[in-house]
Order: C-alpha cells, then sequence, then structure tokens
C-alpha cells in the first residue's frame, strides 16, 4: 500500500512538474519571443497596421475596410454615402448578430448566394445603377459599361479594405468635384496610392480606401 501511494505520488509530481514546465514554454517564454520577434521585423503588422492622420490620431486599420456615410436620417433603413470620400467596395455580406442580442455585433462573410440568384442580381443591379448616378459629374458622364466588377460586389469577408485602381478612377471626378478640388490633384493623389502586384506578380494592382481618404482629408484640411 505504501509503495502505491509512494508510486502515485511520484506520478502526480512528475505531471505537475510537465505542467509547469509546458506552461512556462508554451504559455510564456514561446508567446514572448513570437512577439518580441514581430515586433522587431514587423512592428507595424504586429500593432494592427495602424493608420494615422496627419494629427497622429489613428483612424483605423490597413487591413479593415470602413464605411463613409452620412449620419442617418430618421426612419432611413441605411444611410447614404457621404459623397466627398471614395467608397470602398459593397458590404452585403455583413449581418447583424441574431444569437447573442446583448451587444451589437457585425458579422462579416460572404452573400453565399449563387450567380443566378434573383436578390444577387438585383443588388447587383442597383448597386450599379447607384454608382452610375453617384459619380457622373457634369462634363463627365459614367456609363454602365464603366463600373468594375468591385465596385457592385461585396468580397468574401465583407470587409475588403481595398478597391481596383478602375473604381478608384471612376470616382476621382466626384471626389474632385464634391471637395472644390483639382481633378488632376485627386487622379495625382489616386495614382501615389496604387499598390502594385505582389512581389511583382501576386494579386492584383489595389488601391487602400482608408490610406487615400485620409490622405485626402489632410489635403482638404491643408487646402
Amino acid at each position: 500500500m505504501n509503495n502505491s501511494a509512494a508510486n502515485t505520488g511520484r506520478v502526480l509530481w512528475a505531471g505537475l512538474r510537465a505542467l509547469l514546465v509546458l506552461t512556462a514554454v508554451t504559455g510564456v517564454l514561446y508567446p514572448l519571443a513570437v512577439t518580441g520577434a514581430a515586433q522587431a521585423a514587423f512592428p507595424d503588422e504586429a500593432n494592427g497596421s495602424e493608420i494615422e492622420d496627419a494629427s497622429g490620431r489613428v483612424v483605423g486599420s490597413a487591413l479593415i475596410g470602413q464605411r463613409y456615410d452620412l449620419p442617418p436620417e430618421e426612419g432611413e433603413e441605411a444611410p447614404a454615402p457621404d459623397l466627398r470620400w471614395f467608397q470602398p467596395r459593397p458590404s452585403n455580406g455583413l449581418g447583424a448578430n441574431s444569437v447573442n442580442t446583448r451587444y451589437a455585433i457585425v458579422l462579416s462573410g460572404a452573400t453565399n448566394r449563387s450567380g443566378d440568384n434573383a436578390d444577387l442580381i438585383r443588388w447587383i443591379a442597383e448597386a450599379k445603377a447607384t454608382v452610375v448616378r453617384d459619380n457622373s459629374v457634369p462634363g463627365h458622364p459614367v456609363g454602365p459599361s464603366d463600373v468594375p466588377a468591385d465596385a457592385v460586389t461585396s468580397s468574401g469577408s465583407g470587409l475588403d479594405p481595398h478597391v481596383s485602381p478602375e473604381y478608384a478612377a471612376l470616382q476621382v471626378h466626384r471626389v474632385a468635384a464634391r471637395n472644390h478640388l483639382p481633378v488632376a490633384t485627386v487622379d495625382r493623389l489616386v495614382a501615389d496610392h496604387t499598390e502594385g502586384r505582389v512581389l511583382g506578380f501576386v494579386g492584383e494592382p489595389r488601391v487602400n480606401v482608408l490610406k487615400l481618404n485620409t490622405a485626402l482629408k489632410d489635403l482638404v484640411a491643408g487646402g
């Protein structure tokens, strides 16, 4: 019996020592090493890819898209876009939390509708008509064939921070008119914020809308 108790004690002590060692290694040392390496090699990415305006205030993350809407009117189903700013992709994939209603949580995801779905076809047609209407300015009409796909479709997450250079360029005349800026100035702003393919061949050229609008805000404030 004494031997049995002693063996049990040894096993428990060995298990406790293993628990303490693994906790120290995987719960303390490893996270500290990974965090330290990330802060040393990729400090911007490790801190959430934050974007600051000219005053140094953090306005968001380069990894998460934002909407630019006017304050909602009373009884309005959805707020209207603030056309002073470059608009992101639609966010039809975003949903509201329907399980735990105590907190207002935005859920990201795709629309999960097939290409021949009637609702999806209607959404795209309505979105295209809105893009044409909002971006047509005197002397520069926009036609339905000018509207790129990303202007009327949401990304898989609904939180894509980028638009195509074509969609950004389509908005230049409207943004210039709304902010009383020369078209050439806004066009150059888009060109300066157009990112090429990663390593020259991965992905597609893109424009980060938050970075672009932050630069536009600084430009308008400085002008």
